[in-house]
This record gives structure tokens, sequence and C-alpha cells, in this order.
């Protein structure tokens, strides 16, 4: 049989695919990219992008920083938009092909993902959008629900001295309940709009170490086998050392309590991917967030009736639990400006915190 060439290898991909030269022009188009673009590779190939999806396109400028820099590139929720299609919101991912002749300039691999990681980082993005809508609401009501029941639990330690029997053990039941109401209306407070995180320079590795050396102290990873992938050379990331170890402490504490039931491995691993951004009008002016944080456990995966909602307050799979860790996780990342997204499986949980780097200019007037 014949080897195949790059045209029928690209066209056989699932992925809409395009192939194009380093000045922009498309030189090859395969069937799903026919199919996303709704037009046919005879009428794309030979056309610019800038013709094909507009002037200023994000396509494009990938194209252009992927050229420059020789390296893979990826952007998330980018709105797509030519002559014949809607506006949908997709990934783009590209990669050089070099040549046999450093010389000659590269061609570019553009792959378009309608679904997946775009949708769930939209996703994310539409429920911290919300969560900010609600911020306000939630301090309001965190300050009136504080004052009457610290009242309620003075009351009851007054009367507990003069009541005896079931009556006295009423007011320390009173009393508890006040204590629980109270330590949930603290754990709420974290969805209270706070400000801008402070723009200072953190190691990432210092928040994951310090999550991971409470949870040791603890106990927590007893009877586990923790491997460890990190990579030392990796810049400083822009956020809050405490509210970086309040994310790792909730995600290492949930890949664990998830490896005890499949056998017992947790998995840390942090690298810097290149290219990494996401676009839209709520992300910070680069969108570039080239640092990762991985958590990975081998336990029985989140079940799939909960995987859409995983990020919601309140949504857990835990009988003890309250439901309160992954949104906090959400919301943290949320203000840093960066994003969390996971997969699940059984034996396979990831959950991944993508970060922008700190810049040294932030913090000059």
């Amino acid at each position: 049989m014949a080897p195949a060439n790059a045209s029928d290898v690209i066209n056989a991909l699932p992925a809409a695919v395009l192939v194009v030269e380093a000045g922009g022009v498309i030189r090859l188009v395969n069937a799903a990219a026919e199919s996303l673009l709704q037009q046919s590779a005879t009428h794309l190939q030979g056309q610019g992008l800038d013709m094909v999806f507009g002037r200023d396109s994000a396509i494009a400028s990938l194209v252009r920083q992927t050229v420059e820099e020789l390296a893979p590139m990826a952007e998330f929720d980018v709105q797509l938009t030519t002559a014949r299609t809607r506006t949908d919101r997709v990934a783009i991912s590209t990669a050089p092909l070099l040549s046999d002749d450093p010389s000659s300039p590269p061609e570019i691999i553009v792959q378009f993902a309608a679904t997946s990681i775009a949708q769930r980082i939209d996703q994310q993005m539409r429920r911290q959008g919300a969560a900010r809508s609600a911020s306000g609401m939630v301090a309001v009501l965190a300050h009136e629900v504080r004052n009457p029941l610290a009242g309620i639990k003075g009351a009851a330690q007054i009367l507990e001295p003069s009541l005896a029997g079931e009556d006295r053990e009423l007011t320390q039941l009173i009393a508890d309940e006040v204590d629980r109401i109270t330590n949930l209306i603290e754990r709420m407070d974290v969805f209270a709009d706070v400000g801008p995180v402070a723009h200072q320079p953190v190691n990432i590795h210092e928040p994951l170490d310090r999550a991971r050396r409470v949870l040791t102290t603890g106990g927590a990873f007893e009877g586990l086998r923790i491997v460890e992938h990190f990579d030392p050379s990796l810049p400083p990331v822009r956020g809050d050392f405490e509210g970086l170890v309040q994310v790792f402490m909730n995600l290492i504490k949930n890949a664990i309590d998830a490896a005890r039931e499949g056998g017992g491995e947790v998995v840390l691993r942090t690298s810097y991917r290149h290219g990494l951004r996401l676009s839209g009008d709520n992300r910070r002016e680069s969108g570039a967030l080239p640092i990762e944080v991985a958590i990975q456990d081998n336990g029985p995966g989140i079940p799939d009736d909960l995987q859409r909602s995983v990020f919601d307050p309140f949504v857990t799979t835990k009988d003890a639990g309250q439901g309160l860790g992954l949104a906090m996780v959400a919301k943290i990342i949320g203000d840093h400006g960066g994003a969390v997204e996971f997969e699940s499986e059984p034996r396979q949980t990831i959950f991944t915190v993508h970060l922008p780097l700190f810049i040294e200019t932030e913090t000059k007037p």
C-alpha cells in the first residue's frame, strides 16, 4: 500500500483542521473543517485568514504568534464567525510544521474544537459571573444573620443555669445549632466580593507545598502513594498566597478522598503550557495562562450527572460534605484571572488550574 500523503492524513482527522502558510494563506482544509465553516475546501484554499475570518481575527493573530515563536499556541473561548456560519465559541490550537529546510518558512496546523474544554471553561466563566452578581447579597445576608444568631446564643447561655434536665439540654442544643449556622455563614463569606486580588509574585510550588504539608501533618496521606512531577524552573504567578493555599487544600483533599476508594494514588504536577490563553471581554489584557497545576487521582471518578454542576455551590458526592469546596476553588481562581477545569472517568480524575504570570511592571505606578 502506498504511503499516505499529508493531505490524506489531514483529511482523515476527526477534528476540524486547516494547514496555513506562514503568510496566512490557507493551503489545506479537511472535511471536518468544511463542515464547521460551512464552506468547501476548494473555496477556502488559497484565501487569506483575514478574508475568511475577518480583519484582526483571533485565528490570524494566533497563527502569526506561532510563526514568530515557532511554538504551539492555544486559545479558548474564541468567537468564531465567517460569512456563512453563525457565531460560535471554539477552542483553537496551533502548531508549526517545520520542514527539512531551515530557511523555509513553516506551515501552521490550526485545529478547532467546538466542544470540550472551550465549553467547560465558558460554563465556568458564566458561573463566576453569576457568583459575583450574588456576592453582594451574600455579604448582606451574612451581616444580617450574624447579629440575631449572637443574640439567640447569648439568651440560651443566660437561661441555661436556671434550667434543669431536658430543658437545660435544649439550651445546649440551641447553642450548638447557632455555632453550626455561624460556621456555614463563615464558609459562605468566600463568595462575597472582596475586591481584586493583590498582584504579588508567588512561586506556585510554595502554596502547593504548604497545602501538601498541612494535609501530611494531619495524616491525610497515610496509606496513599503520592507522585510529584514539578517543574522547578516555572516563573512566578500573579496571585494571593493564602487564596492559592486554600485552592490546593481543597483539590488535594478531594483527590485523597477519591483515591482511598480507588487504589490510593494522587499525582501532583506543575508545568508551563506555552501559548495557552483565554479570550473574551472579561479576561485581563493579555489573557495568557501558561502556568498549570494538575491534581490527579485514580478514584472512581465524578458521576456523570454531577459533572455539569461540579463547581456549583452545595453540589457534593460526600455524605458529610457541604458542597462549597469546588465552588470556592472556582471563585478564587476566577478572582486571579485564571481558570480551572477537569476531566473525569473511572480510575482517573484530573483537576487543572491555569494561572497568569506575574509581570514585573504590574507593581509600578
